[in-house]
């Protein structure tokens, strides 16, 4: 999903700025740096944000704003955290838009539907199977890792067809129609490639899953 140059008001891609803003400033004062001082968790992101580069400039599409691709952001959210994985797809984002893949006069809008809104939905499942779901290994693997990476891909949908309603774009009928249900089915893929990638990276790497908390997923100790 991106959004072409002119797709959207002028009003509305400048107004996006604050919010991405605000997120990417406390982002930045809260994400966990100390943690990229171990050249291993360096690497490992910075492989990460390589490989979503790729992995964004695949996508498939028909018009202009209705593009599906697979995003990784429930991933890059469970091994980095929520800072480091707004940094991060934020990263990915630009040097997709740099390459020619997005327009800069939308990027606002762009890093709100494919950055803020999967990392908060990613964040939210996490946060809340921690709270009410017993602290097992395999509520982190399937909860998080598969049902949040396909309600994170879900959220991306919803919000594009709010700001594509929103803006008179589209009609309500084709997006509900033609566009959203795809979105399903995108879903499914994108719950089966991060819970498998989460799974191996917990039991091969875990000190690369810095959500992942041998105590308590394991012992049934404290949440993290």
């Amino acid at each position: 999903m991106d959004f072409p140059e002119q797709l959207f008001p002028t009003a509305w891609s400048l107004a996006a700025w604050l919010p991405l803003l605000v997120a990417l400033a406390l982002s930045l004062r809260h994400a966990p740096w100390g943690r990229l001082r171990d050249g291993d968790q360096f690497n490992v992101l910075a492989g990460a944000v390589v490989v979503l580069m790729l992995l964004w400039s695949m996508k498939a599409g028909v018009r202009p704003g209705l593009n599906l691709q697979l995003m990784g952001s429930t991933v890059m959210v469970l091994a980095f955290g929520p800072q480091l994985a707004l940094i991060g797809l934020l990263a990915v984002l630009a040097a997709v838009t740099l390459n020619g893949g997005a327009a800069w006069s939308s990027f606002a809008l762009n890093a709100l539907v494919m950055v803020l809104v999967p990392v908060a939905a990613a964040w939210g499942v996490l946060r809340l199977a921690q709270r009410f779901l017993p602290s097992h290994l395999f509520v982190y693997i399937f909860v998080n890792g598969f049902f949040g990476a396909a309600l994170a891909v879900l959220s991306i949908g919803a919000a594009a067809v709010l700001l594509l309603l929103g803006a008179g774009v589209y009609g309500a009928e084709y997006l509900l129609n033609e566009y959203l249900p795809y979105y399903l089915l995108l879903g499914f893929s994108e719950a089966w490639i991060s819970g498998m990638a989460i799974t191996l990276m917990v039991i091969y790497r875990p000190a690369w899953v810095a959500t992942f908390d041998d105590d308590f997923y394991l012992r049934g100790g404290p949440p993290p």
